[in-house]
């Protein structure tokens, strides 16, 4: 079966595990693995191919393991070692083993595995190949022995496998294929697709779609990696039916299927075949050529087993009885298109050559009530609009060309041009209505035939259904619309034959399908033409009468039958006729649920019961079969259980809840629902029980000697009825005897026990009482009574005022009141130089905090304490107040003067000020002073100093720094404060202005720092106010990993681990309301250079060498790197630098004597410092020694002078900011030139900053620093008395 082995014999066990890849089984031989080792796996398994039959199929697959498993191939039904139809290979690049069967063939289809083989297991995994087969001509020719030339032939799918059949529909629920169509379709679809359905509202179903979506999605995401612009199937113009989808594969090989009503479809890929699939990038077309009405069925795609559209092809019964016509409008006018159908139809297809027609801005597409004239307005007619456009109804077409002229007049908003009477088509479409209903009529057998010529219809809508006939298309302009205002073109053709004959009478109105429900009053109406008209009513073909039980009124035209209590009975097909004419309608009785109104108000009253009694409800009901009953509690569903008991029968329904519990109260609620309707009603369960306990925590009041008061919560729940009272119990601690106190009212959870010993603990239980019981108890924890525990000290009593014979004190309570209510307290006084405190209140404790003390005497000073009293007794004194002289009140003081402020910073403001004049009668002497401050944005002054200070100066602490404040000195003495003084402006807390400068005058401006290495740089300023400071790198902000510390002193900039891309200008702007101040660092991250590459060696000019060498790995990432190169010769022995600062990979030494040997090296040079040398090979010139001889040649006049020129000239040079730059260039010319360097003109060769040399005719200039005023156009002239030349170059300088 298989070219690879299973199993290795010499393996002792067989553990079979499972892979984390899903399929793949795995073999381990022994018990326990080496370290370091591991059986085979599939990192990737080969995946289930499907090819067409002559292509090529291919599997592959990826495996790891250790040693490295060998990987071979089987299938179950033969063997893989035919080396022309299997090639097995390994890519090496991609690491994937691969199994390629080059021309696949339907025998070749099946289950192939792969194993995976090493010392230690065996991994083994499947996939499935499915052969598409081409059709009978290929196997005709096959079977002959013909050579088969696959790309030639039609390429058809067959597909072998039939699809699951969706689930039939069920009486009364959602058709399973209209949820298939919904989950494939754009939402703009849906009103369409439901209404094929019958269904008008669907937004019901959208919940349960969303859900569906989401789980077919999640199965398309398996497959399909995108999937959008899912199109439902239309008939195009060309006579194609299509439909498509935009869709991208996961896998290009997967196989896509097509299903009719769940059967495989085969289909091709050109326009020949009848099922073709035509494929562009990712947009997908199915098209069915020439449909025919056995096309019509359910469409399904499914790429491998998911499905990804579904779409419903309806071919009706249909025919165009009035074709749409050709239409001429004018420019910004309407053109209309109208067709009239044999069947009536919810929609119609309306489109150009190129595209379907949706109802949109531009375009309106209406039908009628019957549904057989449709209608397209095209609204606000252009140029672009010409063409032809088609009505699609099935698979039967109509076009018309659409003509848009120029609009002479160039007036807007013209009215709509159509191809037709409308009245003539609404007389066609009545015509075929009526035609319609014959039909039916004869079919159903029942009833008197009809004239065919008859215009009976339902008649909605003015003047319809008239049934006119013999109309010409000069006629049928001539009616009532002859006289419209509004402009129309008639078409070509008539819209009748011209045969019909005038019938006379006609509906103005028709009757129209009513629905009524049992008991109550039914209407059917219709309108003549004629007054004098008499007609007939019949039931389901049966002459009516009054006697039947109806009214029949006439009414001049207007013709009615009556039903005043309608049954089941009366439901039946109503026909009305009048000379010939008829109308249909259809009395449909329906029967919803209804109750008896004194059962509904007996069943509303709430039920009443106590704990483990039952509860019962009962409620009568009619209507038509079948009922739902449905009993909920509080919305929740009751269903029958041990406790819940339900009685239905076909008029009553009866709701049993035994032994009932609190936890059951609730809202009960029956639902009775039918195919007419739905009715409910609602009653009440109360549940009467014992309340729960009181609710703790119990909070003490109270605890003195004489009396414990406590209170507590009412309980959570009463019971069902109010907590009448509270039963008190009591128990001294230590003892096992609970007392009954009694029982207090249950408004108020509070109780006061008078009756306590002084040293004793108490442990009260509380009960709630109501009607049903008495509840558990809630005990407190145990209460001290007896204690004594005296008050706290109250606050320093102060003067109010003074006087020489009265002293006015007021004071506030303690905090700490003992446990017990303040009684009172005791006023002490002490008059100035003695020791003796004497009570002051001698007749019984102050209850007020306030008192007057009139036993003083004038002119003495004296100091009070007052004492708090509570019910175990006074407490200690408070501290006492300050010394008061009993004198009559001075007069307050005047304002200070000469308030200014003598320093700030951040916190605080110092302030100075002058003594106020003392006026006698007036102002009196000031004692004191208070400063008061104030925040600008507050309404509310403060006082810094409690006690008045005696100094004419004060500093406020504890500003908030920036922040401004209004400041005022108020003075004052024993006569009270006088008026304030204050400062014209307010004052900001912040020293004195101060312009950002920086401090240190030698802060680095370049910094050069290693890569990895920390970036730490300080920056110190002074600046008031507080400064706002900001970092840029090169004109932007700081990256994040760039951390920023500022101080009120100095910032600082750190990166914990720098990188080059670190590197830049780094600029700090401090700036606050003075000014501003900015500084540039120039941050350079870089690492030791990298050498060179290999140097090489070229001598074109005796006496001089050229090295080249190739450019260090770094000269990319920096762009100050350059190169220096020393040499060292043989004679000296020293390396001596020949060159420095190049920036290019070539230099020229000069000076090479013959017969010494010569070493050269090259170093990549930058902010850090130099790389390892590359060297060179050694550079010799021999020197050649020949016999000295004299040859006098013949004396000739020889003339070796030239005019100056340049071997090489000046190159284009760019240089960063802050670096240097050499320039030059080689010479010639005799006698030798005079070299003169020029920028923009101006000569540079007395410029000290510029160092120029002309050495054997190489002139060269360097700028050690290159800046921006470097920038310009640089010039070398030489000349000669034979003449002068020039060099040129422009130097751009990089910032």
């Amino acid at each position: 079966m298989s070219s690879g082995t299973n199993q290795d014999p010499k393996a002792s066990v067989a553990i079979k595990k499972r892979s984390r890849v899903p399929g793949v089984m795995i073999t381990q031989y022994v018990e326990q693995l080496p370290l370091g080792k591991s059986t085979p796996d599939f990192t990737r398994k080969p995946m289930a191919t499907t090819v067409q039959e002559g292509k090529k199929a291919i599997f592959k697959a990826m495996v790891n393991g250790d040693p490295a498993p060998t990987v071979t191939w089987g299938r179950n039904k033969g063997e893989v070692n035919d080396p022309e139809k299997y090639k097995t290979r390994f890519d090496e690049r991609a690491q994937e083993h691969i199994l390629e069967m080059p021309i696949v063939t339907p025998d070749e289809a099946d289950i192939y595995k792969c194993f995976a083989t090493n010392e230690y297991g065996t991994a083994v995994v499947s996939a499935t190949l499915k052969v598409i087969e081409a059709g009978f001509k290929k196997k005709a020719n096959a079977a002959n022995g013909q050579e088969l030339n696959f790309r030639s032939m039609l390429k058809k799918t067959v597909v072998v496998t039939r699809k699951k059949q969706l689930p039939p529909k069920k009486e009364g629920e959602i058709d399973p294929k209209l949820w298939e169509l919904l989950i494939s379709a754009r939402k703009k679809d849906y009103e369409k697709i439901c209404l094929d359905f019958g269904v008008t509202d669907f937004r019901w179903l959208l919940k349960r779609l969303n859900q569906m979506k989401k789980e077919r999605e999640d199965e398309q995401a398996k497959v399909v990696e995108k999937l959008e612009n899912v199109k439902q199937i239309e008939v195009k113009p060309n006579g194609k039916a299509e439909f498509s989808m935009d869709m991208k594969l996961c896998d290009p090989n997967s196989a896509i299927n097509l299903y009719k009503d769940g059967k495989g479809v085969s289909y091709g890929d050109d326009d020949n075949s009848k099922h073709s699939l035509q494929k562009t990038g990712t947009k997908y077309v199915f098209s069915i050529k020439d449909p025919q009405p056995e096309d019509a069925g359910f469409y399904q795609v499914d790429v491998e087993e998911a499905n990804v559209l579904t779409t419903d092809f309806q071919v009706p019964a249909v025919e165009f009885i009035a074709k749409i016509k050709d239409v001429k409008a004018v420019e910004r006018e309407d053109a209309i298109f109208q067709c009239v159908l044999s069947t009536p139809l919810n929609r119609i297809i309306w489109s150009k050559q190129d595209s379907s027609l949706e109802n949109e801005d531009k375009y309106e597409v209406t039908v009628s009530e019957d549904k057989l004239i449709h209608t397209l307005r095209v609204k606000d007619c252009g140029m672009e609009d010409n063409g032809t456009f088609y009505a699609i109804a099935g698979i039967t077409s109509s076009s018309a060309s659409l003509i848009v002229e120029a609009d002479p007049n160039g007036s807007k908003g013209r009215e709509g041009t159509q191809t037709g009477d409308q009245d003539a088509l609404t007389k066609l479409a009545l015509e075929q209505k009526a035609k319609l209903e014959k039909d039916k009529e004869d079919w159903k057998g029942k009833g008197e035939g009809g004239d065919a010529r008859d215009g009976s219809g339902d008649g909605s809508g003015d003047g319809s259904g008239d049934g006119s006939a013999g109309k010409t298309e000069k006629d049928l302009t001539d009616g009532d619309d002859a006289d419209d205002k509004k402009k129309t073109r008639l078409r070509t053709g008539p819209l009748v034959p011209d045969t019909v004959i005038d019938p006379g009478v006609r509906f103005v109105s028709g009757l129209s399908d009513t629905m009524a429900n049992t008991g109550e009053r039914a209407e059917l109406s219709c309108k003549l033409s004629s007054e004098t008209s008499e007609g007939r009513w019949y039931k389901n073909g049966k002459l009516l009468t009054n006697e039947d039980g109806v009214t029949i009124i006439k009414d001049g035209a207007c013709h009615k039958l009556i039903i005043d209590c309608c049954n089941k009975d009366d439901a039946a097909v109503y026909r009305f006729e009048a000379e010939g004419r008829k109308s249909e309608a259809t009395l449909d009785i329906q029967d919803p649920p209804k109750f008896d109104a004194d059962a509904l108000g007996e069943f509303t009253k709430p039920v009443i019961v106590k704990v483990g009694e039952n509860a019962e409800w009962k409620l009568p009901f009619s209507g038509g079969a079948p009922m739902n009953i449905q009993w909920y509690k509080d919305d929740e569903e009751l269903l029958p259980a041990l406790n819940v008991k339900i009685e239905t029968s076909a008029t009553k329904s009866q709701l049993r809840l035994t032994k009932c519990q609190r936890k059951d109260c609730g809202e009960i609620k029956i639902k009775i629902k039918n195919e007419f309707g739905t009715l409910e009603a609602i009653s009440k369960l109360i549940v009467l029980d014992k309340p729960t306990p009181p609710q703790g925590p119990v909070d003490i009041m109270e605890s003195a000697v004489t009396s414990v008061e406590y209170k507590w919560k009412p309980p959570k729940d009463d019971g069902g009825c109010p907590v009448t009272n509270y039963i008190i119990e009591r128990q001294q601690v230590g003892r096992n005897k609970w007392s009954n106190l009694g029982e207090i009212p249950g408004s108020n959870p509070i109780y006061k026990d008078t009756d306590v010993t002084p040293g004793r603990r108490y442990c009260y239980r509380i009960k709630a009482k109501n009607a049903e019981g008495i509840s558990n108890y809630l005990q407190t924890e145990d209460i001290p009574a007896g204690v004594l525990r005296y008050p706290g000290t109250p606050t320093a009593p102060k003067v109010v005022s003074a006087f020489k014979d009265c002293i006015n004190l007021a004071w506030s309570p303690p905090s700490d009141t003992g446990g017990t209510k303040i009684v009172g307290y005791n006023l002490e006084k002490n008059k100035k130089g003695t020791n003796y405190w004497s009570l002051v209140n001698q007749g019984g404790p102050i209850t007020d905090t306030k008192y007057a003390v009139k036993d003083v005497f004038e002119g003495a000073a004296y100091e009070f304490r007052v004492a708090a009293i509570n019910l175990s007794g006074a407490g200690e004194p408070s501290i006492p107040c300050d010394t008061v002289i009993a004198r009559d009140p001075m007069k307050p003081p005047g304002k200070v003067t000469d308030l200014k402020l003598t320093s700030s910073n951040y916190t605080t403001l110092s302030l100075a000020w002058t003594k106020p004049k003392e006026m006698k009668g007036v102002e009196d002497e000031a004692q004191g002073y208070y400063v008061e401050i104030r925040p600008i944005e507050n309404l509310e002054w403060t006082r810094c100093n409690a006690n008045p200070i005696t100094l004419t100066s004060y500093t406020v602490l504890g500003l908030k720094a920036m922040v401004a404040y209004w400041v005022r000195v108020i003075a004052t003495n024993y006569g009270g404060d006088g008026e304030p003084q204050g400062f014209d402006n307010y004052l900001i807390a912040m020293p004195p202005p101060v312009r950002p400068k920086f401090k240190d005058r030698n802060m680095k401006t370049f910094v050069v720092i290693k890569s990895g290495n920390t970036v730490r740089i300080n920056i110190n300023f002074e600046a008031s106010p507080l400064p706002e400071i900001f970092w840029l790198k090169d004109g932007v902000p700081v990256a994040k990993h760039v951390t920023i510390t500022n101080s009120d002193k100095g910032s600082q900039l750190l990166i914990p681990t720098s990188e080059r891309s670190d590197t830049g200008i780094y600029t700090i702007t401090v700036k606050n309301i003075v000014g501003q101040e900015s500084f540039n660092v120039e941050i350079r991250v870089t690492d030791d250079p990298k050498p060179p590459g290999p140097v090489e060696l070229d001598q074109k000019i005796p006496g001089t060498v050229t090295l080249t060498w190739t450019p260090s790995p770094d000269e990319k990432r920096d762009d100050r790197l350059h190169y220096m190169v020393s040499k060292r010769d043989s004679f000296k022995r020293t390396w001596r630098t020949a060159a420095d600062n190049l920036f290019n990979n070539k230099f020229t030494v000069v000076n090479i004597l013959p017969g010494r040997e010569y070493n050269f090296r090259v170093f990549a040079k930058n902010d850090m410092g130099l790389s390892p040398p590359s060297e060179s090979p050694v550079f010799e010139t021999k020197k050649e020694k020949v016999k000295f001889k004299v040859k006098m040649p013949e004396a000739k006049c020889l003339d070796f002078q030239s005019p100056p020129s340049f071997i090489v000239p000046l190159k284009m040079r760019t240089a960063p900011q802050g670096y240097e730059c050499f320039m030059s260039c080689a010479v010639k010319g005799d006698p030798a030139p005079r070299v003169t360097w020029y920028h923009n003109n101006i000569s540079l060769n007395t410029n000290t900053n510029y160092h120029i040399t002309n050495v054997c005719g190489v002139c060269s200039m360097l700028i050690l620093r290159v800046a921006p005023k470097d920038n310009g156009e640089y010039k070398v002239v030489i000349e000669n008395k034979l003449g002068t030349a020039a060099s040129t170059m422009m130097l751009n300088v990089r910032e």
